[in-house]
């Protein structure tokens, strides 16, 4: 039985983005409840949905995987910081939920979520001091962090003090690569970290972790991630532990990762990947690892859709559609249209459509002459990234395959 989260009470007003609501504020679940059609309901464009089936596909998937490869799950959260998302992946299996800043961590705690991976440094002395006295509040509460420096122990060590607290400050030691973002870039270095944390009163060295994602072939993740391997034997054999956490997992290698430290009887394996929950059409679709496993590429699938109206064909060979950057993100690509649904409800795929700009509320289409796209069309699109997408909107409508909404979720960023 996972746990229930304390998923805060939220409204639809005329403030919510997408919607049309002229009258009384309600609930999400009073909002839900009505079951509105997405086409005929109270909704202006453009606007961002969740597919239902699609969502409920990816959650599935990944909770299988992990399961049967002998692996903890902490989900990254940051990619849509939604807790009935949250919920969904905790009720699916995820041992807990990671974090990639202190906000995020605040957030999770007020969520009431008990396990919480903070996946990065954090040098903030108040910060840790409320946390290490949260961990003496609440003991259910278990709490890993990153330190890559003896600066970061320092820190730690401190807040820990400040705060008088029984039960410690549990530290991964980060290891990272030549060029790439945080963490040790040697085993000298990471023992050396280690030796600091495991000397500091107040702090518990957990084991080790690292983030695979700036490699970009199989062959280099298996060497870094046998490095991880190596590391977590050394700090085990030079401090006597029994079964260090190995924390390691983005979105495009995390079947590599399963092949190296799945169900290993060395360490505690936990799998951080995250943006699975929502997937894409873009960046992820080409790199899911489902593309080297025997469930084949479609485990996944998009299940955010950006609905966007044609205002203008003003040239041939060229629409205009209302959604911009504050819409839409294009750090990874731009939108990828995916159907046309036209003034008479027909649809037809956008074959051959393309973005090929974005203003703050503008959208630049080259069409195909054979899809005659007229003002008033609606077009769906996917999107590239998806932890780059949830953050525009604050509410998104949750719709089952015959376009009637099911749920609505807010986000927290």
């Amino acid at each position: 039985m996972s746990q229930r989260l304390t998923i805060p009470r939220e409204h639809v007003d005329w403030r919510t983005k997408g919607l049309w609501w002229t009258g009384e504020p309600i609930t999400l679940e009073e909002f839900a409840a009505r079951r509105d059609p997405l086409f005929t309901g109270p909704f202006t464009w453009p606007l961002m949905v969740l597919r239902a089936s699609a969502l409920d596909r990816n959650i599935a998937a990944l909770a299988d995987f992990t399961a049967r490869r002998g692996l903890l799950f902490a989900p990254h959260g940051k990619t849509s910081m939604a807790p009935a998302l949250l919920q969904r992946q905790l009720d699916a299996g995820a041992w807990g939920i990671t974090a990639a800043t202190a906000n995020q961590v605040l957030a999770y705690r007020r969520f009431g979520i008990a396990r919480v991976l903070l996946a990065n440094e954090l040098l903030d002395a108040r910060v840790l001091r409320v946390l290490a006295a949260e961990l003496d509040r609440d003991h259910a509460f278990e709490f890993l962090f990153y330190a890559d420096s003896a600066e970061g122990v320092a820190v730690a060590a401190q807040a820990a003090a400040d705060a008088r607290g029984g039960r410690p400050l549990r530290v991964l030691v980060e290891r990272g690569t030549p060029g790439g973002r945080t963490g040790c870039r040697t085993r000298e270095e990471l023992l050396s970290v280690a030796r600091a944390v495991a000397g500091a009163p107040g702090l518990e060295l957990a084991g080790v972790a690292g983030y695979e994602g700036p490699i970009k072939d199989a062959e280099g993740v298996r060497a870094f991630v046998r490095d991880l391997v190596g590391d977590a034997a050394a700090i085990a054999a030079e401090h006597g532990m029994e079964r260090p956490v190995l924390s390691v997992g983005g979105s495009a290698w995390f079947d590599v990762v399963a092949e190296e430290v799945g169900a290993s009887p060395d360490v505690v394996p936990i799998l951080r990947s995250g943006a699975y929950v929502a997937h894409d059409d873009g960046l992820y679709r080409r790199t899911t690892p489902y593309r080297r496993l025997p469930e084949g590429p479609d485990a996944l699938a998009g299940a955010l859709e950006l609905w966007a109206q044609v205002t203008s064909t003003p040239e041939p060979g060229l629409a205009i559609a209302g959604m911009g950057r504050r819409e839409a993100n294009s750090d990874q690509g731009f939108p990828l249209p995916r159907v046309l649904r036209r003034a008479d409800g027909s649809t037809a795929p956008a074959t051959g459509m393309e973005v090929t700009g974005l203003n703050d509320h503008h959208a630049y289409l080259t069409v195909p002459p054979e899809l005659d796209v007229r003002p008033g069309d609606l077009v769906s699109f996917g999107i590239s990234h998806p932890c780059t997408a949830f953050d525009r909107w604050q509410v998104l409508p949750v719709v089952d395959d015959r376009d009637t909404v099911v749920d609505a979720v807010a986000t927290y960023f």
